[in-house]
């Protein structure tokens, strides 16, 4: 792995995280925007934001980046579910509810799980290029 590699997994994972700050924001700021544009903009941020996180960790894998927290995060049955997400996400589904959404949807501490891998990469990334 070089650094140039680290850098640009970086790069991705400030999109997510940013994705994911939007849509904190949007979560906070419910009471000001209409129903229907609350609707959209939480699943949109939401879901562009866990596309995003996946996309992260195909970049951890192919980089065959070690750290025991985030490893043992990435064994959970979670990752394989946000695969799927991230599938529905960015290829066109016919269904509205399609299963892909359904599934991980459905977990109730996928959500905490998701924090808490977002929370440990970006701990990551601050410890491997704090230089």
């Amino acid at each position: 792995m070089t650094t140039d590699s680290l850098i640009t997994l970086h790069r991705y994972y400030i999109w997510a995280n940013k994705l994911r700050a939007d849509f904190q924001n949007i979560l906070k700021n419910k009471n000001k925007i209409s129903k229907a544009g609350y609707e959209i903009e939480s699943l949109m941020y939401m879901s562009l934001w866990y596309g995003m996180l996946y996309v992260v960790i195909e970049g951890w894998q192919n980089l065959k980046l070690k750290d025991e927290v985030i490893d043992s995060l990435l064994k959970s049955k979670y990752t394989n579910l946000l695969k799927r997400y991230r599938n529905g996400v960015f290829h066109f589904q016919k269904k509205y509810k399609d299963e892909r959404f359904d599934d991980l949807d459905k977990e109730k501490d996928a959500v905490e799980w998701i924090v808490d891998l977002n929370k440990e990469l970006g701990r990551f990334f601050l410890e491997k290029l704090k230089n």
